[in-house]
């Protein structure tokens, strides 16, 4: 039996992941599902927002599927996410943004960088270890390969190697592995990339990036489909799969049924795909397309629809389709 761990995690995940959870289990009710609490309101009641037998939870499940979790900007708080990323080796995290004549999937390395967690702070100076190695970059841009290789054949390098000494690493080792796979390649700078990326989608296939720069592109990038409410991601490893929206916990917004479901939804639609049900994941994102145009949308979108009252007009709309 498939099982699939479910992680509501802080804000609005409690309302987003029940409404893609309930679709999984209509196109597949032979799935098992299993919650993990884990986040920040775990921290609240326990003191530990992620334990030893969360991780090996996790570590049983076929898939995952992980709404949000809420990360105080506390000197010893550690980050859920981050964690979880290390203990199941979940090194490349695809966020793909598609839109009318452009098709991009930004390929961010997901456990190096910045976001290493080697950090030291004191009273006059915080310090964040940058971390890339070889063997990490090697992984994460053959996996970029790969994907360019399935689908436009167009790998984009984006890194700061004018001013990172360790993005020279990064992007000399993606150019050597690009042109062992006769791959066709460019590299442009992260900031340039950005800015380019808004003005030219049409002209992106795949990019290759490091940790940090991966996570703001792909935000800036959520801006060409309608915003942050939109965009599903994936962190894949050798062993393990993990998919959520790109979007935070959004407390500001948490328990007013407000929240735009369509980032998770596809989510989970990456996580059909990922276990071979390519059908199941293309239902998913026709039926998002149906209600979007029958005038059901949320807030964000310029609509009146709920979380719930969206998810469930998806429900519907799958029903009807058998």
């Amino acid at each position: 039996m498939t099982r699939i761990a479910i992680v509501e995690g802080d804000g609005i995940g409690h309302e987003v992941i029940p409404v893609a959870q309930n679709v999984l289990a209509l196109l597949h009710p032979d799935y098992e599902f299993f919650p993990v609490g884990v986040g920040y309101g775990r921290w609240e009641q326990t003191g530990c927002p992620c334990a030893d037998h969360d991780i090996a939870e996790l570590k049983t499940a076929d898939a995952v599927l992980f709404g949000a979790v809420t990360t105080p900007p506390m000197k010893d708080y550690q980050s859920v996410v981050l964690r979880i990323r290390k203990a199941l080796d979940l090194y490349a995290n695809l966020r793909p943004v598609k839109g009318d004549g452009f098709d991009i999937m930004i390929v961010r390395e997901n456990t190096e960088g910045l976001y290493s967690g080697i950090e030291e702070t004191g009273p006059d100076r915080a310090t964040t270890l940058r971390v890339v190695t070889r063997a990490g970059t090697e992984r994460i841009v053959r996996a970029a390969i790969r994907l360019a290789q399935q689908r436009q054949g167009k790998l984009t390098i984006g890194h700061k190697a004018n001013v990172l000494k360790s993005d020279v690493l990064f992007r000399d080792i993606c150019i050597a592995e690009a042109k062992k796979a006769g791959v066709s390649y460019n590299e442009k700078f992260i900031d340039a990339l950005g800015l380019d990326v808004l003005q030219h989608p049409q002209a992106y296939d795949v990019i290759v990036t490091t940790n940090i720069f991966g996570d703001i592109l792909s935000d800036v990038a959520s801006y060409l489909v309608g915003g942050l409410g939109l965009v599903p991601s994936a962190n894949i490893g050798d062993r393990y799969a993990l998919f959520e929206p790109v979007h935070g916990s959004a407390p500001d917004i948490a328990g007013k049924n407000i929240a735009n479901p369509i980032a998770t939804l596809r989510s989970a639609a990456m996580l059909l795909e990922h276990l071979g049900d390519n059908g199941g994941s293309v239902r998913i994102e026709s039926a998002i397309q149906q209600v979007l145009a029958s005038g059901v949308r949320t807030r964000d979108l310029g609509g009146s629809a709920g979380t719930r009252e969206f998810g469930d007009a998806v429900l519907r709309v799958l029903g009807r389709q058998g």
